[in-house]
């Protein structure tokens, strides 16, 4: 599995140098709308590409499924998950919190979890069994409870019809908890969250690249993921709840009472 994360974390800092490069250069022209709320750009392409070609340089027999399109769907037990730019907005509007986020996972298992913030050189990293680490450094997530804890969170922009819902759990988790985090890139987010600085996150409406390489990374932090009916479907869903051991039941049943069926 070393050959695999090695693999994954030249190309996630490829990557992400690539970024830091193209920080403050986009016009608006350069800009283009995927759907409603959800934006793209040459530097989203120009990074999967980058990291696709890395990867199959050592790996070509392997599958592929990228954000930005590039599929390769051959017979093989292995496939990389890649986000070459998570919180793509916050790199148009230059706020300086994105990442890269590459998983590898074998018949459906994740294997190995790499989410690389450039701005700030930290480089998250989780095979199976093995720990999570930042900058080499083992990370857990800590033991606060929900009344102390620091919860993020983000909004269902792809998915606005659950708006109402989704704010009446905003509501009962923020009175319940010490303060909420919305950063843009839920890759972020469930590192922050296996390394303690939030206790908990929850979202909707995210796809499989989102969330992948993060999972892994809070279950090797001694955390818990689940989906918002306390099932492991949370990546084909697009429903995840994540956090320490005290914070993640108290969102699960908040959130629960709410989304009362599986989607």
């Amino acid at each position: 599995m070393k050959e695999f994360s090695t693999v994954a974390i030249e190309a996630a800092r490829e990557a992400g140098k690539y970024l830091i490069s193209q920080r403050g250069k986009l016009s608006p022209e350069q800009i283009d709308v995927k759907a409603l709320n959800d934006f793209v750009t040459y530097v989203d392409q120009h990074s999967e590409k980058m990291i696709v070609d890395r990867i199959l340089s050592h790996f070509p027999s392997h599958k592929i499924l990228a954000e930005e399109g590039t599929r390769r769907t051959q017979e093989n037990d292995y496939r990389w998950i890649i986000d070459p730019l998570d919180g793509t907005k916050n790199f148009i509007q230059d706020i300086p919190i994105f990442s890269v986020s590459i998983a590898l996972e074998r018949k459906g298992e994740i294997l190995t979890g790499v989410v690389y913030d450039p701005v700030h050189d930290e480089l998250f990293i989780a095979e199976k069994g093995q720990g999570a680490y930042c900058n080499n450094r083992r990370i857990e997530v800590n033991t606060k409870t929900i009344s102390q804890a620091l919860i993020a969170t983000g909004f269902p922009f792809k998915a606005k019809r659950y708006l109402p819902i989704y704010l009446l759990c905003f509501e009962e988790i923020f009175i319940e908890c010490s303060g909420m985090r919305r950063c843009g890139s839920a890759a972020i987010d469930l590192c922050y969250t296996a390394m303690g600085r939030y206790e908990g996150f929850w979202e909707l409406g995210l796809s499989r690249w989102d969330m992948a390489a993060g999972s892994l990374i809070i279950n090797e932090a001694n955390g818990m993921v689940s989906d918002f009916w306390g099932e492991d479907h949370y990546l084909s869903s697009g429903f995840i709840i994540a956090g320490n051991r005290q914070v993640h039941p108290e969102i699960l049943k908040i959130v629960k009472n709410h989304f009362p069926l599986k989607k």
